[in-house]
């Protein structure tokens, strides 16, 4: 069965990185009837956050990316780490190092000075003299200092790491008995059995010391799959200013959960050509193989697309739900309708949608400038007046239909073009030149608020 997890630190916000990462753990999981596993890493008592945290549980929420165990936190598993670490000591697997601050200084000094690579040169590592007094020694493991390490990678295939290179005998245990994360990491993997990892890959280079610590312990390696990083237009790191904010962020900037996943899967991932997925078909088609080795570039317009696209075909019904999140609320059934189908294939995301909902019904309380010279000129406030009582006059106004034949009646009896009474009434209406179609705004708002409105834009604008 396979077993995939996440495990953010908690220590920020989770970005939209992780999130993809997270993703791709899930639907492969997912794809192949297995387990998806959210560990928090929570060890750096420094830095951790409890916020960081809900805020990590809160989005995972919002975007319906279940665990499918109980939530695991490394701050809670302290006895198991300290045994392993006691059984590596026994073993003569690890030891300790009393090896102080000011002596480690010194040397990474020397070898930058004769320009070698800085690393620790094992001087405890087959000590068997007597400890030097008031050092709290660090833990660690006798990792190999010839050969190689060979990762085997499912997107970027075998990785040829030279132990020399890249290793020493590294921390697994600091001063105050605090684990590190390397060690920690391969321990949990083994001990929850996850047997294929999906990641990022700025953690290929963590790779090996897990890899020691796995072999070291006798555990069976996990499958790694390490992602190419997601750039921005420019092919650099994203920045905040690109995307890289927190996920809870894009939900306040109206965008849907499943725009946001859509759009996630498709960096770095693809099928044929086809861009729109449900969560269905991303389960049934992800294969982590099929992931680019190169880095996927972030594009903000391919999301507003993907979001237009699910607002589009949302239910009205879904939309009014959603809308609360940005104070609008809509309660009238059939102007409900009317209004949500006249403005939704218009907006991008929620925000853009609640934005154009409250221009719709919300009464304006100053007119654009440049609308206001355009369309109140020649005889507009006599048109005004002229579509006012024939409004007065109707029998029954409820559908679109019926309000744009009364411009018509209009149209006809004054023998005007469409426009004459199209500028000077939806600037009435709604403050500007551009909107929806008027017969489905003064639908939504009614008889006696379209009349108001035509009033006070008369009041406010002939001089």
């Amino acid at each position: 069965m396979v077993v995939t997890r996440f495990a953010p630190s908690p220590t920020g916000y989770l970005h939209i990185g992780g999130l993809r990462t997270a993703l791709f753990s899930y639907l492969w999981a997912k794809k192949n009837g297995g387990k998806f596993v959210l560990r928090i890493e929570d060890t750096d008592k420094a830095r951790n956050s409890n916020e960081a945290t809900q805020a990590i549980l809160e989005a995972f929420a919002w975007l319906g990316l279940e665990a499918d165990r109980e939530i695991t936190y490394q701050s809670k598993r302290s006895d198991i780490y300290a045994k392993y670490i006691k059984q590596l000591l026994d073993e003569g697997k690890a030891y300790k190092c009393y090896m102080s601050r000011e002596e480690l200084d010194t040397l990474r000094e020397t070898q930058m000075a004769n320009k070698e690579r800085t690393k620790y040169n094992g001087k405890y590592r087959d000590f068997e003299g007597t400890p030097p007094e008031g050092v709290e020694p660090v833990i660690r493991i006798k990792a190999p200092i010839s050969g190689e390490i060979i990762v085997h990678d499912g997107v970027k295939g075998d990785v040829v790491f030279q132990a020399e290179d890249i290793l020493d005998d590294f921390v697994i245990a600091r001063a105050d008995g605090s684990p590190t994360y390397n060690f920690v990491v391969a321990i949990d993997d083994a001990l929850m059995g996850i047997n294929e990892v999906i990641r990022g890959d700025d953690h290929l280079s963590n790779t090996p010391k897990q890899i020691v610590v796995y072999e070291a312990l006798g555990f069976d390696i996990p499958k790694f799959y390490h992602v190419p990083m997601i750039h921005n237009q420019q092919g650099k790191k994203l920045s905040k200013r690109d995307g890289a904010t927190d996920v809870m962020e894009y939900k306040a900037m109206g965008y849907l959960p499943e725009a946001l996943l859509n759009f996630l899967v498709r960096l770095g991932w693809s099928h044929g050509d086809q861009e729109i997925f449900s969560m269905d078909e991303m389960k049934a088609l992800f294969d982590p193989k099929d992931i680019n080795k190169s880095a996927s570039i972030y594009n903000t317009e391919k999301l507003d697309w993907l979001n237009a696209h699910y607002i589009k075909n949302s239910s009205n019904d879904e939309l009014v739900e959603l809308l609360l999140d940005f104070d609008i609320v809509l309660t009238s059934h059939d102007k409900k309708e009317i209004l949500l189908d006249a403005l939704k294939e218009r907006a991008k995301t929620l925000k853009e949608l609640a934005s154009l909902c409250h221009e719709v019904i919300t009464t304006p309380s100053e007119y654009d400038a440049k609308a206001v010279k355009k369309a109140f000129k020649g005889n507009a406030f006599e048109v005004l007046e002229n579509f006012a009582a024939k409004l007065n006059a109707a029998d029954s106004l409820h559908l679109p239909a019926d309000y744009h034949h009364v411009m018509e009646e209009i149209v006809n009896e004054m023998e005007i073009g469409f426009g004459k009474i199209g500028n000077p009434l939806r600037v009435a209406l709604l403050g500007k030149m551009s909107g929806p179609g008027l017969d489905a705004v003064m639908a939504i708002l009614g008889r006696d608020e379209t009349l108001l409105r035509i009033q006070n834009a008369i009041k406010a604008n002939a001089n």
